[in-house]
């Protein structure tokens, strides 16, 4: 088995470990906030009184925020618990690549490109991954992440706010936290028929089913609506409309049988499909947008 497909099993597996319990998903402090923090050095004043630091005390305030969601109807600190846990079994398996100019960059691209969107008020948080897997992640609350393997086939800086905008899109659409939501009130109902189960354990299973269509995959409707919806946000805020669409194209080309490849298969459909679908929604709507900026010197070399 060789190095692409160990890597891949990882990140899978990370994400199936939210089945037996919630408690090493803060291995890295909690999520992708504090492990920049931690590893790079990026700070963010905004949001430093939700953020737990390392300690017992914290991981354990954090399970509390846990165990006490309400997932009738989720707040937002709701929302940032549950992608917070997700995001930090993810990294437990994938960490952050060690370049702080790069996580500096994809940060401020990342939120430039949110700042379009109807969640701008979120503390958004935006990192590359040392996976050489083609992929990238979103999670609850803000939560974003690409994988070195994807970062590197971008040509552009515009390129980038597309894939982003993608990902962004469903967290403003909260396409996983419905899911999650939907799993912890089946599982509500169930256990008012059979016997009592606890607020924690919903969350467990709720949080292991965000964390498994992380790793796998969401309705297809969710991401045809991810794909025009990140197109739109990125054409906003300043970028060459096509950014995205190019992506879609050049990963179509590469064979399917290429195993850095394989857990992107199974998280999107098709990039073909997806390139047909954005055309059939959009239609003339992308040209009527055309005049944004790619910035292909711009975009941040990995060292």
């Amino acid at each position: 088995m060789n190095h692409n497909v160990l890597k891949q099993k990882a990140i899978a597996l990370a994400c199936a470990a939210c089945l037996i319990g919630t408690s090493q998903a803060f291995d890295l402090k909690g999520a992708l906030k504090d492990a920049v923090k931690e590893q790079i050095g990026v700070t963010d004043k905004k949001e430093t009184s939700t953020a737990p630091a390392s300690g017992t005390a914290d991981n354990a305030s954090a399970q509390d925020k846990l165990a006490n969601i309400n997932w009738t109807s989720p707040s937002l600190e709701d929302e940032i618990a549950v992608g917070r846990n997700v995001t930090g079994t993810i990294l437990g398996a994938a960490p952050l690549v060690s370049d702080a100019g790069l996580q500096a960059y994809v940060n401020k691209v990342g939120r430039w490109v949110a700042s379009q969107s109807e969640r701008a008020d979120i503390a958004w948080h935006f990192g590359v991954i040392d996976s050489s897997d083609i992929n990238a992640f979103a999670t609850p609350g803000g939560y974003v992440l690409i994988t070195k393997g994807l970062y590197q086939r971008l040509t552009s800086e515009a390129q980038l706010a597309g894939v982003l905008g993608h990902e962004i899109a469903h967290v403003v659409q909260k396409h996983h936290l419905k899911v999650m939501q939907k799993q912890a009130l089946l599982d509500a109902g169930t256990a008012f028929l059979k016997e009592k189960i606890s607020k924690n354990k919903l969350t467990q299973r709720a949080v292991s089913t965000g964390a498994e269509i992380s790793a796998r995959n969401l309705d297809k409707s969710a991401e045809y609506e991810a794909d025009s919806m990140g197109t739109v946000l990125a054409a906003r805020a300043g970028y060459e409309v096509y950014g995205l669409a190019e992506v879609l194209q050049a990963l179509a080309q590469v064979s399917n049988n290429d195993s850095s490849m394989a857990l992107l298969f199974q998280t999107h459909p098709h990039p073909d499909e997806r390139l047909a679908q954005l055309s059939l929604i959009s239609g003339n709507q992308l040209d009527s947008m055309e005049g944004g900026k790619t910035l292909d010197s711009r975009l941040y070399r990995l060292k």
